[in-house]
């Protein structure tokens, strides 16, 4: 645990050390705004609720968050501090892991930042706070999920333009697995078993299950089982890089 708080800590410090964060940040806060009062209708609805605020977050995460994360490794192998990383007293395991609760840390911090929008529902009314708790929880292990498959791509090129395109497009796979459109391709036809388990792979799905406020032990099951899936890949990918 010494070695991966190390990791995490320094990585957490190589985002603030450059205009990076902050340009992410800015851009996220500007772009949830747009999304709640605007795109969302938030005052046309006349409900003081962040339902407006929550459901454009699978969408804004699919291309922020493999921005954030494409640099983890393709930065590393680029400049060539993978072979000190590596030459370190530590496994490559607290590395990755190291790296990914950086990455997940900077996506908390960008996410509570977001709290003057909920100041803001609840002084014009009076909210269910439980769901919007259990949304703020949702949005977050969805991140990590992101941050996961994102990790994992960057570790497989030394080019992050690439590590970046291929990992939205997987990203958006998964998302679209639970859009209702594609699902109604498979009703009729096929058993409701297979439409169900098609869904069980989509972000939406789970996400838009806690989002209720029901927090359902099988969707933070399915959340870490993701992560943790994509961090194994993203360790044997870099122990293959360091092997060759």
């Amino acid at each position: 645990m010494k070695n991966i708080k190390t990791i995490m800590k320094r990585e957490l410090h190589s985002y603030f050390a450059t205009p990076v964060a902050y340009v992410f940040i800015v851009v996220f806060l500007f772009m949830t705004g747009i999304f709640t009062f605007y795109l969302g209708s938030f005052y046309e609805r006349n409900q003081a609720d962040l339902d407006s605020f929550f459901q454009f977050h699978p969408w804004l995460y699919l291309f922020l968050i493999p921005a954030i994360a494409m640099r983890l490794w393709s930065e590393e192998r680029k400049s060539g501090t993978i072979e000190l990383l590596m030459t370190l007293p530590i496994t490559i395991t607290e590395a990755v892991i190291g790296k990914f609760l950086a990455a997940w840390c900077f996506t908390a911090i960008a996410l509570a930042l977001t709290f003057p929008i909920w100041i803001t529902v609840n002084y014009l009314g009076d909210p269910d706070n439980t769901v919007i708790v259990a949304s703020y929880i949702a949005s977050l292990l969805m991140a990590g999920g992101f941050l996961a498959i994102g990790s994992c791509i960057s570790a497989l090129t030394k080019n992050q333009v690439i590590a970046f395109v291929i990992s939205v497009v997987i990203c958006f796979l998964f998302i679209l697995s639970g859009f209702p459109l594609v699902l109604d391709i498979f009703e009729g036809w096929a058993p409701q078993m297979l439409i169900d388990a098609i869904a069980s792979f989509s972000f939406l799905t789970h996400f838009e299950s806690i989002r209720k406020g029901v927090i359902d032990i099988r969707d933070i099951i399915y959340f870490i089982v993701l992560i943790s899936f994509w961090l194994y890949a993203n360790i044997i990918v870099v122990d293959a890089r360091k092997a060759s």
